[in-house]
């Protein structure tokens, strides 16, 4: 049974409440200034967060996590690229919590090539996309996604290309 939600962050809430009354006690304009960027801020973020949630929860409930990624050493082609590239977009926590995992799959045949792409892509992390488009911008948090995905599938297919002997090193 898996146990009930719970949230873990109510005394650090509470902790910034009370530290903003008391500013607003002793500077009541700088904080009225403070609340409104604040709220202005969560107005732009708000819906962003709503989309990267949904898109997270979609592809999560698609792809079956762990399951997709032991299927991945049994897939070749266009299909096996794309998993890579996504589990490792979704993919979050420290990344040597992954290397038993892995480990084991290299061991089933998982190429070495869908590893590297599953450690580039990871450079991308989804929940701080909202606060990277917010501090620069929605094109260059476009530009710099788009690139890191295609330079994860370029160093996937680098090193299969290098694992298949045609270069020796």
């Amino acid at each position: 049974m898996k146990p009930a939600f719970k949230f873990k962050g109510l005394r650090f809430m509470l902790l910034v409440a009370a530290l903003f009354l008391t500013a607003a006690i002793f500077d009541p304009v700088s904080a009225k200034a403070a609340l409104d960027k604040s709220l202005s801020i969560l107005k732009v973020l708000l819906p962003i967060f709503a989309i990267v949630i949904f898109l997270m929860a979609l592809i999560g409930y698609l792809t079956q996590g762990k399951s997709r990624l032991e299927n991945l050493a049994r897939q070749r082609g266009v299909k096996g690229w794309f998993w890579a590239l996504m589990i490792g977009l979704l993919s979050h926590g420290p990344m040597y919590a992954w290397y038993p995992l892995l480990e084991q799959l290299r061991k089933k045949g998982l190429p070495d090539g869908y590893i590297t792409t599953f450690f580039y892509a990871r450079a991308v992390k989804l929940p701080l996309l909202p606060l990277m488009a917010d501090y620069f911008g929605w094109a260059f948090t476009f530009f710099l996604t788009l690139y890191i995905v295609v330079a994860s599938l370029l160093q996937g297919w680098i090193v299969a290309w290098l694992e298949r002997g045609r270069v020796r090193l």
